[in-house]
């Protein structure tokens, strides 16, 4: 069960952020991809910037439109709404891995979000082919 991350809803009507589904395949490499869901229950919408940890040099977020993948500077987290990030779809990118990960190892990451601040998320790393939608 993967572990999730809570922002602090105010109860204002603001963004509630909850994080659920987070795994990263077991990469090949020194790059890696990571999913998970963004839910937020609150009342106004929300935006993911940026993704960081420690295990790379960088982590990026990128959309796949068109069979194309593009960085994006941001992802929309509706109000009363999900962001999915999926396998052959919007996703995080980790490029330069510091160290060689194998499945049962957990990765922590910040997701940065423009109202809810810093959410600290555990992602498993699950076998290179781990599907959600098949398990």
């Amino acid at each position: 069960m993967a572990l999730t991350g809570c922002s602090s809803g105010s109860g204002s009507g603001g963004p509630d952020i909850t994080v659920s589904g987070a795994f990263m395949p077991q990469p090949v490499g020194d790059m890696a991809s990571g999913f998970l869901t963004v839910a937020n229950s609150g009342g106004e919408g929300d935006k993911l910037t940026s993704v960081t940890s420690a295990i790379a040099d960088e982590v990026t977020i990128h959309e796949t439109k068109d069979q194309k993948m593009q960085r994006v500077t941001s992802f929309d987290v509706p109000a009363n709404g999900e962001l999915n990030l999926e396998r052959g779809a919007s996703h995080m990118m980790f490029m330069g891995l510091k160290r060689q990960l194998k499945a049962g190892d957990n990765v922590s990451v910040e997701l940065h979000f423009e109202k809810s601040g810093q959410v600290k998320v555990e992602l498993p790393v699950k076998e290179a082919t781990y599907n959600p939608k098949h398990h």
